[in-house]
């Protein structure tokens, strides 16, 4: 009499495997992300017009109360934290190139009230909580470096920062610092909203796919980087007029980056 064996089913790991989110990307993808963006923001060219002029109106706003109130100390802390909240100010503009993709028409009034619900107001707030501390953190680094001495105006501190030894050392740690902080915001936000408008994903894993989305595909995504950072500083150079065209173009070429990444 012979005796039968079971035969167990091969082991399975209890955690799924891990995915490649490697698009494999080229360098120069970028360059076609603007372009698709152009396309969006002059097709039904108005809101998308109007919402740049909104945030430029805000940010001269904001900047003439720091001055009001005489908190023009952190003005440029201030500026250097528009790129964390850039990707949560521009949701209108992705939720108008998502519907251009799917042959809808949107108008403004849709495009500042976007779906999303909680999830997309913790993002937010996660974003707007990283602009704060880094805004404190870039307070107390004056104040290790030159002490709690009054804010002594841009001419002086200008001069200070570029030709002092210690303005020399507070703008290189500063900047260290600052980019920390840029780095893992663009990391968690570049493509979170986006997707949460997208696919429906809930905030801890929008965050954590964008992440992962941005952290695979580094030659693309560091040259994206570099662009954002770059039109920006130009928008700023020109006394935030540009940010009228470029902002909306940055939001309509985010939403092609999004999908990029995405792939499938």
């Amino acid at each position: 009499m012979t005796e039968t064996v079971d035969t167990l089913p091969p082991y399975e790991p209890a955690l799924p495997r891990a995915v490649d989110h490697n698009r494999h990307l080229a360098a120069t993808a970028p360059l076609h992300w603007l372009a698709a963006g152009w396309r969006d923001l002059w097709t039904n060219p108005l809101p998308s017009l109007a919402y740049g002029l909104g945030i430029a109106l805000v940010s001269w706003g904001l900047i003439y109360s720091m001055f009001v109130f005489d908190w023009a100390q952190i003005l440029f802390p201030a500026l250097a934290g528009f790129l964390v909240v850039g990707p949560l100010l521009a949701t209108g503009l992705y939720e108008k190139s998502r519907r251009l993709a799917a042959g809808q028409q949107i108008g403004l009034g849709a495009m500042l009230f976007p779906r999303g619900g909680l999830h997309l107001f913790f993002v937010g707030a996660v974003l707007m909580t990283l602009m704060l501390v880094w805004v404190r953190a870039a307070v107390l680094l004056y104040a290790l470096f030159l002490g709690w001495r009054p804010f002594p105006g841009f001419d002086q501190v200008t001069q200070m920062l570029f030709t002092t030894p210690l303005g020399l050392s507070l703008l290189l740690v500063g900047t260290a610092v600052g980019g920390l902080f840029a780095a893992f915001s663009f990391a968690i936000g570049a493509f979170s909203i986006p997707m949460m408008l997208d696919r429906k994903r809930d905030a801890f894993s929008a965050m954590g796919l964008s992440l992962s989305l941005v952290t695979s595909n580094l030659p693309a995504t560091l040259v994206w980087a570099a662009l954002v950072v770059g039109l920006v500083l130009i928008s700023i150079a020109t006394g935030l007029v540009g940010l009228v065209i470029i902002f909306p173009l940055l939001g309509h070429a985010t939403w092609h980056a999004y999908i990029a990444v995405r792939g499938d």
